[in-house]
């Protein structure tokens, strides 16, 4: 019996701690110049002619729809099966560029050349805070034009997703640009 609990609490305790956390496994905090990038006080989406749709057909944003209704599963990147964010957009990075981005949304908005709102475009990346401390970067998804985004929401799986939502109104941090993907464009 004493052995059996030896095996089985560690197990137990290890899946609580995994389901406790949030889409992003690292917490970085961001200085102030990312927030001014793309701070979401200074962000101004527009519709209709401003929509820098014309990249919406390109293979990664094909890729990316092709994960729409994938359930939500952290820590896992598997289309169709589950996936949290930061596995989603590694995923559909890696098979449509070959580009092989970090793990973590925070590492990844790490790795990713900030870009303005009025800048934005078609695959490039969007971050927020959607956990308690409002500068760590803890979600992210792939602009589909300028006002849309598709992510892997904790509660709705694979979806797309309005910029203009109060909920990503309030928690988006900044745009990036995955650097070897802008040196194709």
């Amino acid at each position: 019996m004493k052995r059996l609990r030896k095996v089985v609490f560690p197990t137990v305790m290890s899946i609580a701690a995994l389901l406790m956390t949030s889409c992003s496994s690292s917490k970085i905090a961001y200085t102030a110049d990312a927030r001014e990038v793309g701070g979401y006080h200074s962000v101004r989406h527009h519709r209709g002619d401003n929509h820098k749709s014309h990249r919406s057909s390109s293979p990664l944003i094909s890729e990316a729809k092709s994960w729409l209704g994938t359930p939500y599963k952290y820590a896992s990147a598997e289309k169709g099966c589950g996936t949290d964010c930061s596995g989603m957009v590694t995923k559909v990075y890696q098979k449509a560029t070959g580009c092989a981005l970090p793990r973590s949304s925070a590492k990844m908005a790490e790795y990713c050349t900030p870009v303005r709102p009025e800048d934005v475009e078609s695959g490039d990346l969007v971050f927020f805070a959607t956990g308690s401390d409002p500068n760590r970067v803890s979600h992210v998804g792939i602009m589909v034009d300028t006002e849309t985004f598709i992510h892997a929401s904790s509660s709705k799986g694979v979806v797309e997703s309005s910029m203009s939502n109060p909920y990503y109104r309030r928690t988006f941090l900044m745009y990036g640009r995955v650097p070897s993907v802008a040196a194709l464009r």
